[in-house]
């Protein structure tokens, strides 16, 4: 949980979650849990760390270019933010996969996941022989040629540039990457094929973040990147071209009612903002907080900025609408430009992790096959009581010193 919520708080981590959903559930479920438990272990994870985020670029990096602010500015109090979001989302899941260990029955999902649990069984009773563990000339073959293709980009991109503010870091990071990646792979295909296939996950992961952080990835260099690990796993495996497109075929069953869901929610957004819905919103909440203290003026815009991400849950689109209207109401009052951001960031955060117009909320729960009033019911009660430490973490930046606000 650590690492995919500094997924979400370096580099906005979220519709990865999707992929990452489908593996750590089966996951959860072997070790003695259920499938909230394995959600939360990445998309509850990543999205405290994407409330708490520290250089998140879609929320922090648009909101501060739009406050005119020095980008990822304020980020001592921020990393603060993030431990204390980091540590309680930490502690509920742990608290309720407890509470799961010592009573199955506790789980809401305790019915809901038996077809998990038969997809499990079936996976147990396979033994998998000794020979088929050995790595075959295919593997060897698909190590090669990746280490060539590493090689090659690493002739091309010896530098690689990274942008954090106005800091700007120039690293051999791909050629670091090729030199793992050869050592690492050599070592796992002496000892194991299977090995190699999650050095191959490993490395597809690693190569997002760079990707996203250096080369601005998005969805479909995300999906190519993990369409193209599928490939490599599958010949790895010495499976034939068939094997491994039927094999791609029954995955896509899996996730398609999730795809179709992530389309139909981003539908909502279209009608709200071409409608002019958001507009009429954001006029009605700026004369409701006109002679009004900082206190109830910050807490109005937090608990604005909460309420419009139930509709609006892309942290970019909010940004753009918002921002330019809360920087200068924030002016008007006194309240810190820096502050009126954090704001916005913990809003567009904390409710994301409920609001049914989430096209990755509706995909993590297609994927996890939890459904939607399932996942309320549980979750609500942390949802509120992150809004009230959100609001608790907002105040010191009224009264008190603090770097960058």
């Amino acid at each position: 949980m650590i690492v995919f919520s500094l997924f979400g708080a370096i580099f906005g981590m979220s519709e990865e979650t999707i992929v990452f959903t489908m593996i750590f559930v089966p996951l959860a479920l072997s070790m003695g849990y259920d499938s909230l438990v394995g959600m939360s272990m990445c998309y509850l994870a990543a999205h405290v760390g994407f409330a708490g985020a520290m250089l998140n670029p879609f929320t922090i990096g648009i909101a501060q270019g739009l406050a005119h602010l020095p980008t990822f500015s304020g980020l001592a109090y921020r990393f603060i933010c993030w431990l204390i979001f980091t540590a309680l989302g930490i502690v509920f899941v742990v608290w309720y996969a407890k509470k799961v260990k010592k009573n199955p029955h506790f789980s809401p999902m305790y019915q809901l996941d038996e077809s998990w649990k038969g997809k499990l069984q079936q996976q147990d009773n396979l033994i998998i022989p000794e020979h088929d563990r050995k790595s075959p000339i295919s593997a060897w073959i698909v190590w090669l040629f990746l280490s060539i293709v590493f090689i090659v980009v690493s002739i091309f991109e010896p530098l690689t540039t990274i942008s954090l503010g106005k800091t700007t870091c120039y690293l051999p990071i791909i050629p670091i990457l090729t030199g793992m990646f050869f050592l690492i792979g050599f070592i796992t295909l002496r000892k194991d094929v299977h090995y190699f296939i999650l050095n191959l996950l490993l490395f597809a992961i690693l190569a997002l973040i760079v990707g996203v952080l250096a080369y601005h990835w998005y969805v479909m260099e995300i999906a190519t990147l993990f369409f193209i690990m599928g490939i490599c796993a599958g010949l790895a495996y010495s499976c034939s071209l068939d094997r491994i497109f039927q094999l791609f075929l029954e995955g896509c069953k899996d996730i398609m009612g999730a795809a179709l869901v992530v389309g139909l929610a981003g539908g909502i957004i279209v009608i709200l903002q071409e409608g002019k819905i958001i507009d009429t919103i954001l006029y009605a909440m700026s004369n409701a907080m006109q002679n009004t203290g900082k206190v109830v003026s910050l807490g109005g815009m937090f608990l604005f900025q909460n309420l419009l991400n139930l509709i609006i849950p892309s942290g970019s689109a909010k940004a753009a609408l918002t921002i330019p209207i809360m920087a200068e109401f924030s002016d008007m009052l006194h309240i810190s430009r820096q502050t009126m951001v954090l704001a916005f960031q913990f809003g567009d955060g904390i409710t994301n992790m409920i609001t049914p117009a989430s096209g990755v909320l509706l995909g993590c729960l297609g994927a996890a096959k939890i459904p939607y009033s399932v996942w309320a019911k549980w979750i609500w009660k942390f949802i509120l009581f992150l809004i009230v430490v959100g609001f608790l973490l907002l105040l010191p930046t009224l009264f008190f010193p603090i770097s960058g606000f």
